[in-house]
């Protein structure tokens, strides 16, 4: 149920009650059956293609990657982080509806809640594949220390999982009109992210952001500026993500996607790409002002190195300049161009991620140790895909299941109120895309 109907005095319970798990028939398709098979297919072939990587990791072990005792940390943790990141920033789009009241993005309250919820369990798989001992990662929540950052790390990520999925209930919930209270149940999910605020920035990702924040022994990481810097490449990511998702699904199901939404979501992009533009800056500007020999080499190896290409062109052109370019241009008009933008971006953050990880990896920390040397294995690549596939499945089943990207039946008056002109008009301008 739309909050801003619910302030408008619209009736927002319904006398007929269910469980919430159960699935309504009268909820509209996740997909038409001929974007269905095509998006099932895809990804069972992903995760049959994807299946020889998790084979090769589960018997082969770490031998099967690229990874040493030079260079611990590789593809897998970039994606973690990056997942991290795309969880991050999904909830931070989904406070703003249920926090701070922005009701032109409630359409994608929900998507954004389940999107944050299978981000973090992708972005879990990834870490555990980066294990030695997978088995023994669930030891960390037994044992607590209080000056360890993965400490405190591993709680907050459960408690922000299980705040995720208490959010996501009471609003399918809302949804399906279950609740006794429609106040009751607002103030609920006010209270749930409020708390998942200060928890996603501080304790989920800037807490992601803290453990390479205090490895000293590594230049580039260690710094105040790197947690905060971690937030908002989520803000960026996340924001972009919801943008794709929600255009190709209303495209999947036959309906017309909401520009105003996507419109609105491009100005909260592009606002967290310009401040991600200027963190980048004085990232790289203070360690070359200030003569930093270790800084200097990492940007130097990132610039200029090996991976040159993953800076210039994956993680400055294509996450940051070319998303922005493309929403400051006339082609803002067009819905595609900015969905094409978002998708841009979201790749492109990829490549911040990839050079958070390995360039500062690859100088010794010791002189006379050997220099780091580092690619993807195939078999990385392929479990890369699976872990990727299963989160999109998993994501697809549940949007079957439940009322995920429902349109809520007061919608469109309630949002063509807030945006200030008539229903008729908002729905001409859909309609035009």
């Amino acid at each position: 149920m739309s909050t801003a109907s619910r302030a408008r005095g619209i009736p927002t319970t319904s006398p007929q009650r269910s469980h919430w798990w159960s699935r309504d028939p009268n909820t509209a398709p996740f997909l038409n059956p001929r974007a269905r098979t095509i998006w099932y297919a895809v990804l069972m072939l992903a995760l049959a293609v994807g299946s020889w990587g998790l084979y090769n990791r589960v018997f082969g072990g770490l031998a099967t990657t690229d990874l040493t005792s030079t260079m611990p940390w590789g593809a897998w943790v970039a994606f973690y982080i990056y997942f991290v990141g795309l969880s991050a920033g999904a909830f931070l789009v989904s406070s703003l509806i249920y926090v701070f009241g922005m009701h032109q993005f409630e359409r994608i309250g929900r998507a954004a809640l389940l999107s944050a919820i299978v981000s973090m369990g992708v972005a879990l798989c990834f870490i555990g594949a980066d294990l030695g001992r997978m088995e023994r990662a669930p030891i960390t929540l037994l044992f607590f220390h209080w000056t360890s950052p993965l400490s405190w790390e591993v709680r907050f990520y459960t408690l922000y999982i299980a705040l995720l999925i208490a959010e996501l209930v009471v609003a399918i919930r809302l949804q399906k009109r279950l609740v006794r209270s429609v106040e009751a149940a607002h103030r609920t999910m006010r209270i749930l992210g409020t708390i998942g605020v200060p928890l996603a920035i501080f304790g989920v990702h800037g807490g992601t952001g803290t453990i390479f924040a205090v490895v000293k022994a590594r230049a580039m990481w260690a710094g105040g500026l790197f947690p905060v810097i971690f937030v908002i490449s989520a803000m960026v990511s996340g924001t972009a993500l919801l943008m794709a998702v929600h255009y190709w699904q209303a495209r999947g199901a036959g309906r017309v996607p909401d520009r105003a939404l996507i419109r609105n979501l491009s100005t909260v992009l592009l606002a967290a790409i310009f401040i991600d533009l200027g963190l980048t800056f004085y990232e790289f500007i203070v360690p070359l002002l200030a003569f930093e020999h270790h800084d200097q080499s990492i940007i130097m190896l990132q610039a200029f190195g090996p991976y040159a290409w993953t800076f210039w062109i994956v993680q400055m052109f294509m996450g940051l300049l070319l998303p922005a370019a493309i929403i400051l241009s006339p082609l803002k008009k067009r819905t595609g161009a900015l969905v094409a933008a978002a998708m841009i971006c979201v790749i492109g953050i990829i490549g911040v991620r990839f050079n958070i990880v390995v360039p500062p990896l690859i100088p010794p920390v010791i002189e006379g140790y050997p220099t780091g040397d580092y690619f993807p294995t195939i078999t990385e690549w392929l479990l890369s895909v699976f872990f990727i596939a299963g989160g999109a499945l998993v994501y697809s089943l549940v949007s079957e299941w439940q009322p995920i990207h429902e349109p809520d039946p007061d919608d469109h008056a309630a949002i063509a109120a807030d945006a200030g002109m008539p229903d008729a008009e908002l729905r001409t301008e859909q309609e035009t895309i």
